[in-house]
């Protein structure tokens, strides 16, 4: 990660919320639900499946966590209005982990009820270190109620990870596996990029030995390719490849061409700025990446 790169990040609270929007545009549905049933639709066409997610983690009070929850409620009565091959992905953040855990717990199975009875899926994403141990427990919380139509996701920039997939292998779970955004201290991390790729890989022959059903959320060329070899003799639904919205789109059209299932992920939501910076700020390669691209265009301007 370079000087320019960690630049860029540290000065993007002070960039026009103006500029913010031109560059995250291509990545956020939109500010409604409307916005993302849009962007789904499309999606559908194309022979994609989506997961949605409502921005707005940033909480501070109860109020704040059960209006996300209900914006779920409205998303799963969209998805079934319009006949959507969409699922909902949802951060326990949003729903009130850092206030009261008894709080997010009520709310995330009320959810994954809601989802049940509507013939939908709950992918409970995974946030920041600090978050790993109450998510995991509170997924295994509602797979012990007998709940079944929810997800989990592990990062395999972790180092824990594959012990946790050890720990949840007897519930077979379906699992979204990435490499993690979030800056982690070494401690807790792997920080070389070779070693992360070479986590990753460990992790899915890990989840794929013991029957899990893999999400492989990666836009890395190298473990796209690593993949496709691993899940060569499984059937198209027992894993899925899942990218962002507006990221390796023309990637993602070849899986389906070739037959793999994908899915892609549509954040849409009022906070569509906190959420730009902080994926931003998060990922300073990224900042930096998109700083020169949207530079290169300008010059190209000129």
């Amino acid at each position: 990660m370079g000087l320019f790169d960690r630049a860029v990040a540290s000065v993007l609270p002070a960039v026009p919320r103006s500029v913010v929007k031109r560059v995250s545009a291509p990545y956020i549905a939109g500010p409604t639900l409307d916005d993302a049933r849009r962007a789904v639709a499309s999606l559908n066409t194309a022979g994609k499946c989506a997961t949605i997610d409502v921005l707005g983690e940033e909480i501070h009070t109860a109020a704040e966590a059960q209006a996300i929850a209900a914006a779920y409620g409205d998303v799963f009565a969209a998805i079934g209005a319009d006949g959507l091959d969409a699922n909902v992905s949802v951060k326990l953040t949003g729903l009130g982990l850092k206030l009261d855990l008894e709080l997010c717990r009520s709310l995330l199975e009320a959810l994954v009820r809601d989802a049940g009875e509507r013939g939908s899926f709950v992918r409970i994403d995974m946030e920041d270190a600090s978050c790993v141990d109450d998510t995991l427990s509170l997924y295994r919380t509602l797979r012990g109620a007998g709940l079944d139509n929810v997800g989990i996701v592990l990062q395999a920039c972790l180092k824990r990870t594959l012990t946790d997939i050890a720990e949840l292998r007897d519930l077979r779970p379906s699992v979204r596996l990435c490499k993690g955004i979030y800056l982690e201290p070494a401690s807790i991390a792997f920080q070389n990029p070779e070693v992360v790729q070479r986590s990753f890989v460990s992790c899915l022959e890990a989840l794929l030995e013991g029957g899990s059903r893999v999400a492989i959320a990666t836009h890395d060329e190298l473990l796209l390719g690593e993949s496709l070899e691993r899940v060569a003799s499984l059937r198209p639904e027992e894993y899925e490849f899942q990218m962002l919205l507006g990221v390796r789109e023309r990637r993602a059209t070849e899986l389906v061409a070739a037959g793999h299932g994908v899915r892609i992920y549509v954040p849409y939501g009022q906070r569509w700025y906190e959420y730009s910076v902080r994926r931003l700020q998060e990922n300073p390669s990224m900042a930096g990446t998109i700083a020169k691209a949207t530079l290169g265009r300008l010059v190209g301007r000129g």
